[in-house]
């Protein structure tokens, strides 16, 4: 054990990227408890509110990750500097991206159905970085053999094929699908090869004059959402807490006159 640990992450200086994983998840999963119990009205735990002025947590999030990061580039690849500004950048970014829904829609959005956007990018983002911990490297550079790899062109060949495939799935409307894609190539292979998802780009430049394709599109992610709709909504649920359906409904309502 300590030969692995030694072998895949001390010695390719992985442990700032370790560190930053785990102080990330762990920010994420604490701010979600504590916002859960200021939300019951349980606990010690208050909203931040000097002068009526509510501090969102994105706030300080985005001053570690600023201190972090900055840190991070002045510090040493092996050196104590470098894992405390992982660590900092971990926390901050936990934070920013526990309220990602806000910055997105700019607008008070944490317990509605569009908060969901929060948990879903944290889960995403947890799940790339801990792939690129194990070991794979954006667009498949480490599906070549070290032979392979001596030459250039061939890298660049690799890397520019599955950039693109990532990009078609992205084109596509499989976005999650394309962001694995870039880690994992077969991924990407397979958000390309099938049929666009109904609004995509693709499919309104390509499926606007074939009636079959965009209704077997639409059929197919109708069953891809029914069936996976339901186990995602409780995993959320479980992780972010359960939306407020007069929060939602009023988020969704068109402005008036």
């Amino acid at each position: 054990m300590g030969h692995w640990w030694y072998r895949n992450i001390i010695e390719p200086g992985k442990l700032p990227m370790l560190l930053a994983l785990v102080s990330f998840v762990m920010s994420f999963l604490v701010t979600r408890v504590i916002t859960r119990t200021i939300r019951a009205g349980r606990g010690p735990f208050k909203n931040v509110t000097p002068g009526g002025l509510h501090i969102h947590h994105v706030v300080p999030g985005v001053i570690l990750v600023i201190i972090g990061g900055f840190g991070a580039i002045g510090s040493a690849g092996h050196s104590f500097g470098a894992g405390l500004s992982a660590v900092i950048f971990g926390l901050g970014a936990g934070l920013v991206l526990d309220e990602f829904a806000l910055i997105l829609h700019l607008d008070d959005v944490y317990w509605s159905e569009q908060g969901r956007k929060s948990v879903e990018i944290v889960v995403v983002t947890a799940a790339v970085v801990a792939l690129v911990l194990g070991g794979f490297v954006p667009f498949g550079v480490n599906d070549l053999t070290p032979e392979e790899r001596q030459s250039r062109g061939l890298v660049v060949m690799n890397a520019a094929g599955n950039f693109c495939l990532a990009l078609l799935a992205l084109w596509k409307g499989k976005a999650r699908t394309a962001i694995f894609g870039v880690i994992i190539p077969f991924v990407a292979l397979i958000g390309a090869i099938r049929l666009a998802r109904p609004g995509s780009p693709y499919a309104k430049r390509f499926y606007a004059n074939r009636p079959r394709a965009r209704a077997k599109a639409g059929l197919r992610a109708f069953h891809h959402d029914r069936r996976w709709a339901g186990p995602r909504r409780r995993f959320e649920n479980f992780i972010g807490g359960t939306p407020d359906p007069e929060r939602s409904a009023s988020l969704e309502k068109p402005p008036g006159p």
